[in-house]
């Protein structure tokens, strides 16, 4: 009977060490960004799609404005069908700045087959005259240098897409819980060298909150017309760039950019349940997920605190350990909370199971939703 424990926690070990040591290995090989300001010449557009957002775009709006390094660029900003006169906020901060021009996007809900959030985006393309587009969701916050920090590491890097990833802000119990896993999940699982050069499309991950691709290669592959119908349209664009043969990685973008996505604990419920159903490709596909992270961070602390072998008890402490260290690793390079939080890593997993559950029970029940509109 001992056999079982022993062999779970050093399974679970050697997954939770292998995974430490491989986000170790792509936090070096990761794309900077210029950490001083630089001057971009070139015509770069901001877009900014907003829905309902009046009491969190103001600091967004404010940063957008302050952008350092862009003596050509434009600021466009949509108000898709917002009932809470994010509009009006939107005037009241941009005054009569000549770079920014508001598109009232009207009442009228996206056409058959499109979600909110790549049309909304498709609407501003069509409108942009840039050379770069740059997508900022509405819970960003900029620093002066970020776009052209972003849009600089584009271009020295012979890319078409990069992905900086913001500082995600944490703050309530939920949020420090689950948060930390957004970062941490592609730098501990996802080989950056081969994911760059290959259209493998499991080999993804970006993020739209801060997202810069390179226009001509954007409407090369169709644009946000190609995902229309995408949850995750960030990653499901960075794919449809791959299959086109073009370039996009993700990167660290904490020096840049800062983010609190949720406001607490039914926030983060609906927001992930209302997205990680698709992440994964089939429930078998997120079954593998949750059950290869379940044994690698999960199994070495139960074994570590409930086994009677002594010899799996120790090793079930080596993983936990390790699944720690990786924790820590990635927080530091982000400039996230660290500790307390990292020990937690078991529940955190455990509730990133959850909620992936959780969603698929809500797709198939059809009560999915974000900003009033029903997900599929």
């Amino acid at each position: 009977m001992r056999s079982a424990p022993r062999l779970v926690a050093a399974i679970g070990t050697a997954m939770a060490t292998a995974g430490t040591l491989h986000a170790a290995f792509n936090i070096r090989r990761l794309k900077p960004l210029p950490s001083t300001p630089t001057t971009v010449p070139q015509r770069v557009s901001i877009l900014l799609p907003l829905r309902d957002e009046a009491t969190r775009v103001t600091p967004t709006l404010r940063a957008v404005l302050d952008q350092r390094g862009l003596p050509n660029a434009e600021i466009l900003v949509l108000d898709d069908g917002s009932s809470d006169g994010t509009a009006d906020v939107v005037r009241a901060v941009a005054g009569d700045d000549p770079r920014l021009t508001l598109v009232d996007g009207g009442p009228q809900p996206p056409p058959p087959g499109w979600l909110g959030k790549p049309w909304a985006c498709a609407r501003l393309a069509d409108l942009a005259t840039g050379d770069v587009l740059v997508f900022v969701d509405a819970d960003v916050v900029l620093e002066p240098h970020a776009i052209a920090a972003t849009v600089d590491a584009l271009r020295d890097n012979g890319l078409q897409l990069l992905s900086p990833y913001p500082r995600l802000v944490a703050v309530s119990p939920a949020e420090r819980l689950v948060q930390p896993l957004v970062v941490w999940s592609w730098l501990t699982t996802l080989p950056l060298g081969p994911t760059e050069r290959s259209r493998r499309p499991s080999l993804a991950a970006a993020n739209g909150q801060l997202l810069a691709v390179d226009a001509a290669a954007y409407r090369a592959v169709g644009g946000h017309a190609a995902v229309r119908g995408e949850v995750l349209e960030d990653i499901a664009l960075l794919r449809a760039f791959k299959r086109a043969g073009f370039r996009g990685v993700p990167t660290v973008g904490s020096a840049v950019a800062s983010c609190r996505m949720y406001d607490g604990p039914r926030d983060v419920y609906d927001g992930y349940t209302k997205s990680l159903w698709s992440a994964f490709g089939s429930r078998a596909g997120a079954a593998a997920v949750v059950a290869a992270l379940g044994l690698a961070y999960v199994a070495p602390a139960v074994v570590a605190v409930t086994s009677r072998d002594r010899v799996a008890r120790t090793v079930g402490a080596v993983g936990y350990a390790a699944g720690v260290a990786g924790r820590v690793l990635v927080a530091r390079r982000t400039g996230e909370r660290a500790w307390p939080d990292a020990l937690a890593h078991p529940l955190s997993v455990t509730a990133f199971g959850l909620l992936t559950a959780a969603s698929w029970r809500r797709r198939a029940r059809g009560t999915l939703t974000w900003k009033g509109r029903r997900l599929g």
